[in-house]
């Protein structure tokens, strides 16, 4: 589905029009700068570079892992742009150090958007290694790149499963906020964006429901009950841009996702705007949760540590931050365990994460 088409779509099933308008400040913040972002050509990344190219940057930049992704955003904003934008695509994965610092020394850019991550949850529970080595260890390779040149914002993308994580995926960005709300005293302000789910992202709900009602059903929910927080992709990059532009150093944004939505609504919803009549024409089938699924997700841990920014629909979470050699030792933790799991050990990085989370389920 074409990304115009996919907006239209999410008013309809989230009975609400767009509410997260990009401020003029925000605009202004990148106007000019060289902009980098990881995971570029992801449904996430590749919006944020839609918004940036609008900002007029000096230089925008792609850096992703799967070049199909960013070839395409690259060509999107050449057609729209054409010579107007400065835009460079590079092809490499955060867990490589020396190709990170490479691009990072090359470009040097002055903000820094860490979009690249593993998120599908069930997957991250059959391979945890691979999230921590990704998702963690990847975001503390590309934040030191970010220091060593001078870049003056990191914002890295953060989930509502970083609240009380009960799986792998969830559990990493926590520990990623951790990591890096502990860095203020350094160049580079580093801070935190959390949001919930993105309406029809790649690998979402939404193009599953939209593939089992064409193939005539049964459209399958977990469960009934479940709810989830939505925000079109549009929404989450505006207030993205909007909480980097606020940010100064190690602040935990927190965005306002409304009301959360049934699941099984939605794909009652998607089934009637395909004419049909859910439970006659395509069956909603029951299939239970996934391992490290919740039925309602959080979005804020809490309430009282909150405080609110100039936009309505963006807070401020204040923790107090891990020291630096908490923050080493954590990593130390985390090398050891995907060591012994290579070793053999499977049960090692989930020890881990709930040694360095105990409300950590493993």
């Amino acid at each position: 589905m074409m990304y115009n088409d996919m907006e239209k779509l999410s008013a309809k099933l989230l009975l609400r029009e767009q509410r997260a308008p990009l401020v003029a400040a925000a605009s202004a913040a990148y106007c000019g700068k060289r902009v980098l972002i990881t995971g570029g050509g992801g449904s996430i990344g590749s919006e944020i570079a839609r918004k940036i190219a609008k900002c007029a940057p000096q230089e925008l930049v792609i850096l992703d892992s799967y070049e199909n992704n960013a070839y395409e955003i690259e060509q999107e904003l050449k057609r729209e742009y054409g010579a107007s934008l400065n835009i460079s695509v590079e092809i490499g994965s955060v867990q490589d150090k020396t190709r990170v610092r490479q691009v990072f020394s090359a470009h040097r850019p002055e903000v820094v958007f860490h979009a690249a991550a593993h998120k599908h949850v069930p997957l991250m529970e059959h391979s945890p290694a691979e999230a921590v080595k990704n998702n963690i260890f990847g975001t503390v390779i590309t934040a030191d790149a970010a220091e060593t040149v001078g870049t003056e914002k990191f914002v890295l993308i953060s989930t509502d499963k970083a609240v009380n994580p009960t799986n792998v995926m969830g559990a990493t960005k926590r520990i990623c906020e951790m990591i890096l709300c502990s860095r203020r005293d350094g160049a580079t302000d580093y801070s935190a964006v959390r949001f919930g789910n993105v309406f029809g992202s790649n690998g979402s709900v939404i193009p599953l429901f939209r593939r089992q009602i064409a193939e005539g059903g049964p459209v399958t929910v977990t469960d009934r009950r479940m709810t989830r927080y939505f925000m079109t992709v549009s929404e989450a990059a505006n207030l993205v841009l909007d909480a980097g532009a606020m940010a100064h150093r190690g602040e935990l944004f927190v965005l306002d996702m409304g009301e959360p939505v049934r699941m099984y609504d939605i794909a009652e919803r998607m089934i009637r705007l395909e004419g049909l009549e859910p439970g006659r024409d395509i069956e909603i089938r029951e299939i239970g949760l996934r391992p490290g699924e919740k039925l309602y997700e959080e979005l804020l841990v809490c309430r009282e540590r909150m405080t609110a920014t100039e936009n309505n629909l963006i807070f401020v979470e204040h923790e107090e931050p891990i020291s630096k050699e908490a923050s080493a030792e954590i990593l130390a933790i985390l090398r050891r365990a995907v060591d012994a799991d290579a070793a053999g050990e499977k049960d090692a990085v989930r020890c881990a994460l709930h040694r360095i989370l105990p409300n950590f389920s493993r």
